[in-house]
């Protein structure tokens, strides 16, 4: 973690172990960096104590695994490469960007048919239809116990992607589907980066929301420019390891058919570029029914200010998440301040966060992928 005084005027003169006496999220290399730093972090310093109060909160997840991916990982006793490494889904597939030093050589140009399958047993993952209908899910524990999926299985490291859609169409007041669309979802889902490395994860919508088809554009400066424009039918669902399992027999999960998609598949369309400058071209033949940004970072890139004012424009729900409670508390200033009124769903914590906690965050707040949710 770095010095919060950092570039104060001062090097620093060694790690930052000495942590703010009051909200305990911040960290300094020396007394001096702390005075100095005072005048900035006063405003925020009561907020992250209340924040830093609700961390059992957050770290209250119902998997066997739950302190191993959190209490461990931020107390550096275990890491996510070890973690995966225990599973045998280190940098294997679409677990490839699952920690530091898989996502530093991984690519968004992989080749797409290496990342099709769990890597697991099909015991341990959603490799088919399941076997009950959908009721409201509420926690991962509900998801779990619908697909029939034991705790200690690692799959919600990826499926918090479809399962934060899943849980942002009830937020934004779309409970009742069949109120709002016919028999098609569409959702512009804003700024994908590791997504584009796991899409298969996406089918899980087929399940979610059954019966519907579900097309998804993804805009973002992030897609290769050699992919913008690709079309993926998701037809069935992230396939297992098991040789004799029926999720071999369905569909390939990336079908470039010009066909008609069956009923409840998904299609993903790759757009290149911010939102605010595919827009119009996108919306011709998709207007949303929802916008999404998973992990937006509102606060930290100025190019939001342009795609906010869009969304506001085109009077749509959206629904933003981000790593920990103070990114989405800047988020909203920023955003209440272009759009001239508060947020509309305040910020919440996502029952659907991914399970594991991020490691090296600027804060000792823990921080989870897709963990808040906030929107207008």
């Amino acid at each position: 973690m770095e010095c919060a005084g950092k570039g104060s005027g001062t090097r620093c003169i060694g790690p930052a172990r000495r942590r703010c006496g009051r909200c305990g999220a911040v960290a300094y290399c020396s007394a001096s960096h702390q005075i100095s730093h005072w005048n900035d972090h006063k405003e925020e310093c009561e907020r992250l104590e209340q924040q830093m109060k609700r961390v059992d909160v957050l770290n209250d997840l119902p998997f066997t695994f739950s302190e191993e991916a959190t209490v461990q990982v931020c107390e550096k006793r275990e890491t996510r490469c070890s973690f995966l490494r225990k599973r045998g889904i280190h940098f294997v597939g679409m677990w490839t960007c699952e920690c530091s030093c898989g996502l530093s050589v991984a690519s968004f140009d992989h080749a797409r048919s290496k990342d099709d399958g769990w890597d697991l047993a099909s015991i341990l993952c959603p490799c088919s239809e399941p076997s009950s209908p959908i009721n409201s899910l509420h926690s991962w524990k509900d998801y779990y116990e619908w697909r029939s999926i034991p705790l200690h299985s690692p799959v919600a490291l990826l499926l918090h992607w479809p399962l934060t859609i899943y849980y942002a169409t009830q937020v934004a007041g779309l409970r009742s589907l069949s109120s709002v669309i016919s028999n098609k979802l569409i959702i512009h889902y804003l700024g994908p980066e590791i997504e584009l490395l796991q899409l298969a994860v996406f089918g899980e919508l087929r399940a979610l929301f059954p019966g519907v088809q579900v097309h998804i554009e993804l805009i973002g400066p992030a897609i290769p420019q050699h992919r913008d424009g690709e079309k993926i039918n998701l037809c069935s669902y992230a396939h297992c390891t098991d040789a004799g399992c029926i999720c071999k027999s369905s569909s390939d999960n990336f079908d470039r058919s010009l066909g008609t998609v069956r009923s409840s598949a998904v299609t993903l369309q790759l757009n290149k570029g911010f939102y605010h400058d595919r827009y119009r071209d996108i919306a011709k033949d998709s207007f949303p029914h929802l916008v999404i940004a998973p992990n937006a970072g509102i606060a930290a890139y100025s190019s939001w200010s342009s795609t906010v004012e869009l969304i506001k424009e085109i009077n749509v729900p959206a629904v933003f998440s981000d790593y920990c409670e103070e990114a989405c508390h800047l988020a909203a200033c920023n955003i209440s301040t272009i759009i001239g009124c508060p947020l509309s769903l305040p910020i919440q914590l996502n029952p659907f966060r991914q399970p594991m906690v991020v490691e090296d965050s600027a804060l000792f707040l823990p921080c989870y992928s897709n963990c808040f949710l906030f929107g207008i």
